[in-house]
């Protein structure tokens, strides 16, 4: 018996695994990674996969970096946890000050989560919190209570990410659990109508929204968006024009705008945050998977002077924030920000990316030829191949018949991790991927779908 299947059988003796039905693994074999080395995963047979898809969005700058290694490492022998209360550290100091310089102006405070669920609640539960202590300043009674949030939208697993999220599937099964939320149309230009354009699509979309915010704005805390692109909705993107507008509305209404760019931050769509596009601030930003290059859990939610402000009082007032982790800014996490952050300053990733954008793109122009493919959309380093049951009138296929599996399973024969979102193949993959890389990666995708659809 093989190590690899050894492994396996020890694994499905005692893991759950996450998103994963555990009954498909009578049949789909779990793959025990020994290594990993830049873009590739290394089994215990030796076989390499191609990680397309950064092992789920976090990997920048390859596994086991170099550079980012010496940092935790260094980090590790004189510091690897302190509580942050009444305490702080060197790394998560310099981290903060660098973020601050980063991020869009204004914002000018951090504060640090796990992962990017638990900075979802954070910012929900700071804009809440704002507006509450706002109404017993005013003395008056607190009204908003409330969020905003886009058709198709994803922003995390815990309860209140899931509230303001848009997954059917999570919706209807957890329904009791999760506090209402206001659902506005998304700007997705997928929905566009015939003969109109992104731009447009998105004035549609925020004309809705202002609806919203007109009938409910004296209810509504905030409106959470992921800027640009909704990662866990298939991909699906929208112009940054429709951000611009948001954050025109909400100043109009008087609400928060929260932004989430868990996924899409870190020069995921070509700048090195998807805001900037739209030469917007959001009142919070939050940020993760990137923000370590893939090694350690952590989120900042950056925030403004106005909202930190509102939470500055004597002790007696108890209007301090109430949020707080065991783990929250460890060391060894901050270690391998400051790396990842390093990188970006010394290597000129983003201007770097342009070249591998632009072949992401050259190399699957033909997709758009494929009788079955009713879409291929890019936003920087997110590239998306959309397959249909009928390309004209873009009839999906049925999610029975998990179309999308067959492409993951033809890319882990061939040498390439692909996980596509239902009937959606995208590629997200680290940013040391070479040009000859994408050709391999746009192979093995087309041989895929064309097995997957060829029925």
């Amino acid at each position: 018996m093989s190590i690899n299947h050894t492994l396996m059988q020890r694994d499905l003796s005692v893991l759950w695994h996450p998103c994963t039905q555990m009954k498909d693994h009578e049949q789909l074999p779990i793959i025990p990674i020994k290594r990993g080395d830049g873009v590739w995963l290394e089994d215990f047979e030796g076989k390499r996969y191609l990680d397309a898809v950064s092992s789920w969005w976090v990997n920048l700058f390859g596994h086991a970096n170099p550079r980012i290694n010496a940092r935790i490492k260094a980090q590790l022998d004189s510091l690897e946890h302190v509580i942050l209360a009444g305490f702080t550290h060197e790394p998560i100091i310099e981290l903060s000050e660098r973020l601050v310089a980063l991020t869009p102006e204004k914002l000018t405070r951090v504060f640090y989560a796990d992962n990017g669920s638990s900075g979802i609640e954070v910012a929900l539960k700071m804009s809440f919190h704002y507006w509450l202590n706002e109404s017993e300043r005013a003395g008056s009674k607190a009204t908003k209570t409330k969020f905003v949030t886009l058709a198709n939208s994803y922003h995390g697993e815990t309860l209140a990410a899931l509230a303001v999220g848009n997954v059917e599937l999570y919706k209807k099964t957890y329904e009791p659990l999760l506090m209402t939320t206001f659902t506005a149309p998304s700007p997705d230009a997928y929905l566009a109508e015939p003969g109109e354009s992104a731009e447009s699509c998105a004035l549609r979309a925020a004309a809705k929204m202002e609806k919203i915010l007109a009938q409910r704005h004296e209810e509504i805390c905030a409106v959470i968006v992921e800027p640009l692109v909704q990662c866990a909705g298939n991909m699906r993107m929208h112009h940054p024009l429709y951000l611009t507008k948001l954050r025109e509305l909400c100043d109009r209404y008087d609400v928060h705008l929260i932004a989430d760019e868990i996924a899409v931050g870190f020069g995921r769509t070509g700048t090195l945050f998807a805001c900037e596009q739209a030469r917007i601030t959001p009142d919070f930003m939050c940020l993760s998977k990137g923000l370590t290059g893939g090694y350690l859990p952590l989120c900042a939610v950056l925030t403004t002077d106005k909202i930190y402000n509102a939470f500055y009082d004597d002790y007696a007032s108890l209007r301090g924030f109430l949020h707080s982790h065991s783990y929250t800014g460890n060391p060894l996490a901050c270690a391998a920000a400051l790396a990842t952050l390093d990188i970006f300053r010394d290597d000129n990733v983003i201007a770097r990316n342009q070249k591998l954008i632009a072949k992401m793109q050259q190399a699957t122009t033909h997709f758009r030829d494929h009788p079955q493919v009713a879409d291929v959309r890019q936003t920087g380093m997110i590239l998306a191949i959309e397959m249909v049951k009928d390309k004209r009138t873009r009839e999906p296929y049925p999610w029975q018949e998990r179309r999308g599996l067959r492409v993951y399973q033809h890319g882990l024969a061939n040498g390439a991790l692909l996980r596509p979102l239902g009937s959606v193949v995208y590629f997200m993959p680290p940013y040391v991927i070479t040009e000859e890389q994408i050709d391999f990666l746009a192979q093995v995708a087309w041989d895929g779908i064309r097995a997957a659809t060829r029925d």
